[in-house]
Parts: C-alpha cells; sequence; structure tokens
C-alpha cells in the first residue's frame, strides 16, 4: 500500500497461534478500502495471515467498538503472498532490499520487516511465475532464506508442478 486515504480502514484477523509460538502476534491488522457494503478490499500484503492476499474482497463484521473484524473471502482476488525469513546477512536491510528489488524484476510488489528479518511478496497473476518460484527454491538452497505460501492461486499451483 502506498497511502492510506479517507476510505481505507484497518481490518482485523485473528490468528492461531501454534506451540512454538508462532506467528508472534495474536491478531493481524491490514489496511483494506472500505467498499460500503460490509465488505472490504484488502490494500496491503499480510505478515502472517494465512489464505488472503491483496485485493481479496473479504466481508466484516463490525465489534460494539467499531472494531472491524475479517470473516470470509467474498472474492479472491488471483494475488499470492509469499513470505520470506532471510537468512543471508543476518536478515539485514540490505539483504531484504536486494531480495525486494531481485523479485520486484520479475512482477511482484512486497516490503520487508526488520523485526522478524521477513519480506512479505505480493505476486500479481502477471508475475513471471516459474521465474519467482525458480529463485525461492535457489534462494532456500542455497541457504539464503525459508519461504512459505501464504496463500497461493490455481495458476500458482499449475506453474509449481509443471
Amino acid at each position: 500500500m502506498t497511502s492510506a486515504t479517507d476510505d481505507h480502514v484497518k481490518v482485523h484477523f485473528r490468528m492461531d497461534v501454534d506451540e512454538d509460538g508462532w506467528p508472534p502476534v495474536s491478531v493481524e491488522s491490514l489496511w483494506a478500502v472500505d467498499l460500503g457494503d460490509g465488505t472490504v478490499r484488502l490494500d496491503n500484503t499480510p505478515w502472517f495471515v494465512r489464505g488472503v492476499a491483496s485485493d481479496d474482497i473479504i466481508r466484516v463484521e463490525i465489534d460494539e467498538e467499531g472494531v472491524r473484524w475479517a470473516g470470509e473471502t467474498v472474492k479472491a482476488s488471483e494475488n499470492c503472498t509469499i513470505r520470506l525469513i532471510m537468512l543471508k546477512d543476518g536478515g539485514s536491510a540490505a539483504a531484504r532490499q536486494s531480495v525486494l528489488e531481485i523479485f520486484h524484476r520479475l512482477g511482484t510488489t512486497g516490503e520487508g520487516i526488520e523485526q522478524f528479518r521477513m519480506v512479505a511478496l505480493d505476486v500479481p497473476p502477471n508475475a513471471d511465475l516459474r521465474q519467482i518460484q525458480k529463485l525461492l527454491g535457489h534462494g532456500d538452497a542455497k541457504g539464503w532464506w525459508h519461504w512459505e505460501e501464504g496463500c497461493v492461486t490455481t495458476a500458482w499451483e499449475t506453474t509449481a508442478n509443471s
């Protein structure tokens, strides 16, 4: 997301924390555009929430304090969410930025977060899925990062299996 405007709201997602304490949060808040009909369009890439991606349309429920809580996905966007835990150079700012630039050349956007040495990638359907998957595997094999699929599409899975 580039900047919040008046139609942007925070949507809260409840998280299930595993026995290892991951993810390190019980609630993640994402920026979204309020569509005015009880739904929102996600406008940033999730760090921890599984099964959603930027531009997904999500039904929300507003509690008595005015907090918007995420419900079901009404319409998936066809974007993927891929997350990397940076190992190279201790996950330094330079390492995170370098990874963002490399994947950007393949059609992704994303951002890094120092606290968890992470990079979250938003992979639109027109990105070079084959090259992204190849690079993810290469970096993993070299010990530069660990990665996970936070939310993937049929196109992503088909590319991975071909």
